[in-house]
């Protein structure tokens, strides 16, 4: 099922009584009627604002927003003006109000927590193990994750030495408090925990929702998650039942393939179908195996009968495009190299191809290149040029002597006969513009380019991946 909303990061409730989502994938910023569903896109992509990942209001109900991978921080106005507050913050990403007073976190090993002050950011602690959605608690003391070692901390907003709250909290990545004061740590794991902490009591609510990142309450002591991995709004009682207000859907999605069974199967960044695998953006079947490319380095096989993975490759130059030959052998378009690449049964890596542009897609033996806007078939003697004259040609997909091209730039899928080299379009797609938004930044992974894969099933049936959706064209 597909919701309006491309993976929820941040959330708060806005003057308006709506609650506002960050979309970091999708660089939009979402206000949804919790009584009704309803979504309008506040901030769309494409403009200054980047890749939201939190936001907070102040006290005259200002909306403040951190971009996470460009590190910035945003003022919105209440007539939708936008002006940056700082470029200053590596990777900020936690956000508070307290009064008119505006605190974000940093969202790296050692990272900051501050004060964005007139004058500039000033430090009241360093040191934090990945910092992430933040609140002032009822002491008046600010409460932090620290998300690589599972603590929750908590530091005067004057500033001082930090205190540690709670340890040995499962996966916490942001902390939040109900109406009674009750602090509450939403996890980011696949079993959707949050753990409420009165004291030394700690109860643990499973909501079964994959990949948990924010929440907030509203004025009823209703507690509404968000899901990095599978988008949506639910609300979330004490006994762990939800109630969907958006129903979840695809954060991406990108690449995609069918098995011989004709199960579909979608890499969509943060998961491959229901396993919570993270970066995932292009996809093979091969049996019960599914081998899987980031565009952060890793090719990655995932066995779905012991659901285990296996590293095949790291270190990769923005790894993308992915194919299996019968013999188990991997082909993968090594797209910031310009390579094709093989990786055998044993994980020993050999190259195919080199000094190509940006190749992105593979099926079977042929491969897209972006950059040069053509499609090749490799031989022995090197990669044949079967089509030119393309605009960001990406997903492909081979049946019956017929080829299927996704055209991202001109935002169409093409096929082209290889018997006669006959080319005609398909139809027109819905795609999202490629966003120059960086792949990684101070370490830590970025935004990936969008990718529109296809697959097609053993019927003939063609899938398409790409902007939230998951096409089924006959």
């Amino acid at each position: 099922m597909t919701g309006p909303l491309r993976g929820s990061n941040g959330v708060a409730f806005g003057p308006d009584g709506r609650l506002y989502v960050c979309e970091f994938l999708a660089g939009r910023i979402s206000a949804v009627d919790p009584a009704t569903g309803d979504v309008e896109t506040i901030v769309a992509p494409g403009g200054l604002v980047q890749s939201p990942d939190d936001l907070a209001f102040d006290s005259n109900g200002v909306m403040y927003i951190t971009d996470l991978v460009p590190g910035r921080v945003w003022r919105r106005g209440p007539d939708g003006t936008l002006t940056l507050v700082t470029d200053q913050v590596r990777l900020p990403n936690g956000i508070t109000c307290l009064g008119e007073r505006l605190f974000v976190n940093e969202m790296i090993p050692g990272g900051r927590l501050l004060e964005l002050r007139a004058d500039g950011p000033a430090e009241l602690t360093g040191g934090l193990a990945m910092g992430n959605a933040m609140q002032i608690g009822p002491d008046g003391h600010l409460y932090y994750p620290h998300m690589l070692t599972g603590e929750v901390h908590r530091i005067s907003p004057d500033g001082g030495a930090p205190e540690l709250v709670a340890a040995d909290v499962h996966e916490p990545v942001a902390v939040r408090f109900d109406l009674a004061g009750t602090l509450l740590v939403v996890s980011r794991g696949a079993e959707g925990i949050v753990t409420r902490i009165d004291g030394d009591r700690r109860t643990l609510i499973s909501s079964g929702i994959t990949g948990l990142d924010n929440a907030a309450v509203d004025s009823d002591n209703r507690m509404y998650v968000s899901s990095y991995a599978g988008g949506g709004i639910a609300e979330l009682h004490p006994d762990g039942r939800t109630r969907d207000i958006v129903p979840r859907g695809y954060a991406g999605p990108y690449g995609i393939t069918i098995d011989l069974a004709g199960t579909v199967h979608v890499a969509d960044h943060y998961r491959l179908g229901d396993e919570l695998i993270r970066f995932a953006h292009d996809v093979a079947a091969d049996g019960n195996l599914l081998h899987v490319t980031s565009q952060y380095g890793q090719v990655q096989t995932y066995d779905r009968g012991t659901r285990r993975t296996r590293m095949r490759a790291t270190g990769l130059d923005r790894p993308l495009g992915i194919a299996v030959r019968p013999d188990g052998t991997l082909l993968v378009a090594e797209s910031g190299a310009g390579r094709i690449l093989t990786i055998g049964p044993d994980d020993s890596i050999g190259l195919l191809a080199e000094g190509l542009g940006r190749p992105a897609g593979i099926a079977g033996d042929y491969f897209s290149d972006e950059e040069h806007g053509t499609v090749h078939r490799l031989t022995d003697t090197g990669p044949e040029l079967v089509a030119d004259g393309l605009d960001t040609p990406q997903g492909l997909a081979v049946h019956n002597d017929r080829m299927f091209i996704v055209e991202a730039g001109k935002r169409r899928l093409l096929s082209v006969d290889l018997r006669t080299g006959d080319t005609r379009t398909e139809r027109d797609l819905d795609l999202p513009a490629r966003r120059e938004v960086a792949l990684t930044a101070h370490g830590m992974p970025g935004v990936p380019q969008p990718y529109a894969g296809i697959a097609v099933a053993p019927d003939g049936t063609l899938h398409v991946a790409a902007d939230g959706h998951v096409l089924e064209l006959s």
